[in-house]
């Protein structure tokens, strides 16, 4: 399977979410009060480049995406639709309607098929908005299997937000993972690191407290002896790409205690066919796979990421006593 034409998609999309977050906010952010998280036009232009390029070279294939049409055409106004347009005519280099972009916007949903493309055009909005880390990612699906991912990381390499000219990309092709400038360039394979020393180890988590319970996994870092990591904070997927490539060695996600919030396989697909080329681990909290064959949302009660170490499986019995010891005093 030829990935080129995504990769140069994810790129483009890539460009358009840079020349947003360089225009004011006041046209960047639309926040829908029905949900918990914000939507920029970014995110539409972003979505509308890729899904353009499946519709082009893999149009029998089934698409899972974040944002729709119809949301496309009621939460933004007149001015917000004008600017997604006159960004996607800049970047395509072709002229585009809203019935294009509609059109795009929901390629492949609810088509079956043997492959599926997963689709976040942003993930880490709050952190794109906020000048932070921000994800562009796309995993691919094979009969319900993570088996290739593109993630592009405008802020990789800066630690402080997209405004520079930095980035990468990281991808899967013929089962092994990739990372090169997101400009373009060089390609490299990546493999996760080889530190066992706790005291050297990096944990990244998520910046967003009500994605998960900072409490409960410090108190799984520690007891899987963990304690002397250092922990980082980050917005979006990149984390598995710091994974994939030797930057970090953990991440979990452990909910929030009697949380109802479910994991969506937008936000994890890419990144696990990431580490799983690279040659780490991903596994659900008690060593069981991660699934993304029931649809949008995944079953899992949480992730447990890795660069392969023997503290994986310390991590997961940690896990597993904590949460023993949690139903035990409910």
């Amino acid at each position: 399977m030829n990935i080129d034409p995504i990769i140069e998609a994810v790129r483009q999309a890539a460009a358009l979410c840079r020349e947003v977050q360089h225009r004011s906010f006041s046209s960047m952010t639309k926040v829908n009060q029905q949900y918990s998280e914000p939507v920029t036009i970014a995110d539409y232009g972003s979505q509308a480049i890729i899904c353009r390029a499946l519709q082009q070279y893999f149009p029998d294939d089934a698409v899972i995406a974040e944002e729709a049409g119809s949301q496309f055409l009621a939460m933004l106004n007149d001015e917000q639709h004008a600017t997604v347009l006159q960004l996607l005519n800049t970047v395509l280099d072709v002229p585009v309607t809203t019935d294009h972009v509609v059109s795009w916007l929901d390629f492949g949903k609810g088509v079956e098929a043997s492959r599926t493309w997963v689709i976040d055009p942003i993930d880490g909005t709050k952190g794109f908005i906020a000048m932070r880390h921000y994800a562009i990612a796309v995993g691919i699906l094979e009969d319900g299997e993570p088996v290739g991912g593109l993630m592009a990381a405008p802020g990789y390499g800066d630690g402080v937000s997209g405004y520079d000219e930095d980035g990468a990309l990281f991808y899967v092709r013929d089962g092994k993972a990739y990372r090169e400038p997101l400009a373009g360039g060089e390609a490299e394979q990546i493999a996760p690191s080889q530190r066992t020393d706790p005291a050297t180890l990096q944990i990244v988590q998520s910046f967003e407290r009500e994605h998960t319970s900072k409490e409960r996994m410090l108190r799984v870092f520690r007891e899987a002896g963990l304690g002397e990591a250092t922990i980082t904070d980050m917005d979006s997927m990149e984390k598995y790409a710091l994974i994939a490539c030797g930057d970090a060695d953990v991440l979990m996600r452990l909910s929030r205690l009697n949380s109802t919030r479910r994991h969506n396989i937008w936000d994890h697909a890419a990144g696990v066919a990431l580490v799983q080329a690279a040659g780490g681990r991903a596994t659900d909290l008690d060593g069981s796979p991660l699934r993304f064959n029931e649809g949008a949302i995944m079953p899992n009660d949480g992730m447990i990421v890795t660069s392969g170490g023997a503290f994986h499986d310390d991590l997961i019995a940690a896990t597993q006593a904590l949460l023993a010891e949690e139903a035990a005093s409910s």
